[in-house]
């Protein structure tokens, strides 16, 4: 295939940015995406130009890392897929593809296509674990009783790896779906509910001082999720701030 793909590209995270044009040709429908990037990439270098810089780590749909805007949707237009499991045959020959950062406040651009995501971390960081000593104390898994429902809902919100397509896809720039998922994951266990309202009020209270915008149910992160995670996931995340306000 012989594609046009229009890229930003953008120095530092203070010099204005612009889309710029390539021309790729023979490409093979069998490539990822990042494949078809790399063979780009080398033909920059052999004509000593600048490579366009992308984040990129395991290439399995697994780390999140290969976040990039593709033809004005979050990983590109596939579903419940990252960007590295995106193949070329989602494309027809003379296409024009837009390829662009996330676009958030909260995300900056650092350079190109790669964007600083540490206000995730930031929120992690502020309650998104449990105290439990486990250093020379490991129990059997099966000590503790947990409902298959609670199992299996608290595992599904586990999921999230942290990519940040629902903040890119949501008009709003919220955070929501992904601290929904986060606190989910520990509200539905035993072993997160001893510091589950303190966990609530500082992952919330984190998210909104990242200057992340508020949910207004549009759907459009549940959509765009490569893991597919629930909207369930941001009602029980209020429910559980409200119960953690009230006591």
């Amino acid at each position: 295939m012989k594609l046009t793909l229009k890229i930003w590209r953008q120095k530092s995270a203070n010099d204005k940015g612009n889309l710029v044009d390539y021309k790729v040709n023979d490409v093979s429908p069998d490539m990822s995406f990042l494949e078809m990037l790399d063979v780009l990439n080398q033909d920059l270098i052999d004509k000593n130009e600048e490579p366009i810089a992308f984040d990129h780590d395991c290439r399995e749909g697994i780390c999140g890392m290969c976040s990039m805007y593709i033809n004005g949707r979050a990983h590109g237009p596939d579903r419940s897929i990252t960007v590295c499991q995106l193949h070329m045959r989602s494309f027809k020959d003379g296409d024009t593809i837009y390829i662009e950062p996330w676009r958030a406040k909260a995300f900056p651009v650092i350079k190109d296509l790669i964007v600083d995501r540490s206000a995730f971390d930031r929120i992690q960081q502020a309650g998104g674990f449990i105290s439990v000593n486990t250093s020379g104390n490991t129990q059997d898994a099966n000590a503790t009783l947990i409902s298959k429902y609670a199992a299996d809902t608290a595992m599904d919100a586990a999921t999230c790896i942290g990519c940040g397509a629902c903040v890119a896809t949501c008009k709003n720039s919220s955070a929501m779906l992904f601290v929904g998922a986060k606190v989910s994951q520990y509200a539905l266990l035993p072993q997160g509910q001893i510091e589950a309202a303190e966990r609530v009020r500082n992952m919330v209270a984190q998210m909104d001082l990242e200057g992340f915008g508020n949910c207004t149910n549009t759907g459009a992160c549940e959509v765009e999720c490569p893991k597919g995670i629930s909207l369930e996931n941001i009602a029980r995340m209020n429910r559980e701030l409200m119960k953690a306000n009230i006591n």
